[in-house]
């Protein structure tokens, strides 16, 4: 008899949950022949046998979580089949042992005293600057209710919850049903936020596209938005980076690998498109569709979901306009699009209805300053308000700061003196609104779409 463990599956994951078994125990299988399919970082792969033989019992069924080295399967070879039992026949009982009975007695003197012990309720954390406590008795009790007291408010003097407290909390838990546990997808998804909340330092920049040039005649928003964020990386590189917190440091990288946020029933998905900067539109939105089908299908496989270094939220397809999408590290900045309205703007000095697209980037302003993230974001409207969809020229990543300062003057006032960033008359100046104040106390937790 061997045990065979989950193995590792790469990447630092730790863990898998089950999603099917394609054998029973009593089965024959074969070297590499799948025996069941796990999913472990948004994607489900299959885990084949490291061996031949019968299939002698399955430690999980589908929906258990496992961790890495726990047991999967044990599989029997062809000389331990005289040891089992044939399928029908009983198997072997073990003889009885003899029950042990306490007799009861107590090693030492037991000690009759007359006082009555009182216990001092003890912190168990704090609450709003408050630090709340808690008898032991009453953590017994919680243990054996199963309330977490994190949850529990305090009726007793000084913070002190109290029996009443963890019955009553007991009762409603009781009434609402068990906890569901976060599963496949999901489950992903809340460590990913919890690390992104924990770590990043995120400040949102809003800003508007007018889209009149194009819109509606033309429809290819997602691939113009995928193709102006190559654009923008080219004049401020800076976003497209990778940032390691620990050694504080960055990677800036020459290729875009664009992380899509595509929303689906089990929870949200990431695919890669790899180096959008090189593909025309048409290759563009070829790979974007067999992305889509791949995602829908959950066929999709995880080195497909790996390595991005900048990505985008098209939330706006569902509703909403303004939005703190989420930058997962170690990426640093994140486009998010609005639903597209009419608005009335002036141009020329008269008001126009004009179709108006909606922009959130959320940049890590540990990595990426303010100026390299509204740059970026004037960069991403001027490419998206062009007439023609185009790929984007190359820039020199080594610009000097007279012409980073003629940029931004570009950006700010509408000047032509540098035409990738000219701006649409329709305003002077810009609409930008930062969403939340520098630094890291000012951490806002959104999911993107």
């Amino acid at each position: 008899m061997r045990i065979f463990a989950l193995p590792d599956l790469g990447e630092g994951l730790q863990e898998a949950e089950i999603v099917a078994w394609h054998v029973a125990e009593g089965d024959e299988v074969g070297v590499d022949q799948p025996l069941l399919s796990v999913e472990t970082e948004k994607a489900v792969v299959e885990i084949p046998s490291p061996r031949a033989g019968r299939v002698a019992r399955l430690f999980a069924a589908p929906g258990d979580i496992l961790q890495v080295g726990d047991p999967l399967v044990e599989l029997a070879d062809a000389g331990d089949a005289a040891d089992e039992p044939r399928a029908g026949e009983p198997a072997a009982e073990e003889p009885e042992r003899p029950a042990r009975r306490d007799s009861g007695t107590v090693v030492g003197r037991v000690e009759a005293r007359g006082e009555v012990s009182r216990e001092s309720p003890t912190p168990i954390g704090r609450r709003g600057g408050v630090a709340v406590r808690a008898t032991p008795a009453v953590r017994a009790l919680a243990r054996r209710l199963g309330v977490d007291l994190g949850v529990v408010t305090p009726s007793g003097p000084n913070e002190t919850i109290t029996v009443r407290d963890v019955e009553r909390v007991a009762r409603l838990l009781k009434e609402v049903g068990p906890i569901e546990p976060l599963r496949g997808v999901r489950r992903t998804m809340a460590r990913s936020m919890t690390q992104a909340h924990a770590e990043v330092a995120p400040v949102t920049v809003n800003d508007d596209a007018d889209l009149n040039a194009w819109w509606p005649e033309r429809r290819d928003l997602m691939i113009r938005l995928i193709l102006a964020i190559a654009a923008a990386c080219k004049v401020e590189p800076a976003l497209n980076a990778w940032f390691d917190g620990r050694a504080l440091g960055r990677r800036v990288l020459p290729h875009v690998h664009l992380g899509i946020a595509v929303d689906t029933g089990d929870g949200l998905f990431v695919p890669v498109l790899r180096d959008v900067g090189n593909r025309t539109p048409e290759d563009l939105a070829e790979g974007l569709a067999r992305l889509r089908r791949d995602v829908e299908a959950r066929t999709i496989p995880p080195e497909e979901m790996r390595g991005y270094t900048f990505t985008l939220s098209n939330f706006g397809t569902f509703g909403g306009r303004y939005a703190n999408p989420i930058v997962q590290p170690p990426t640093v900045a994140i486009l998010g699009a609005g639903r597209i309205r009419d608005e009335v703007v002036a141009v020329a000095g008269r008001p126009a209805v004009r179709p108006i697209l909606p922009l959130s980037l959320t940049f890590d302003h540990r990595a990426v300053t303010g100026g390299e993230a509204t740059r970026f974001l004037a960069a991403v409207i001027a490419h998206i308000e062009a007439p023609e969809a185009k790929r984007p020229r190359a820039i020199s990543t080594s610009t000097s700061a007279s012409a980073r300062t003629s940029r931004c003057c570009a950006s700010t006032c509408g000047a032509s003196r540098w035409s990738g960033l000219r701006r649409a008359p329709r305003r002077s100046m810009p609409r930008t609104r930062f969403r939340a104040a520098c630094g890291p106390s000012s951490a806002r937790s959104a999911c993107s779409a």
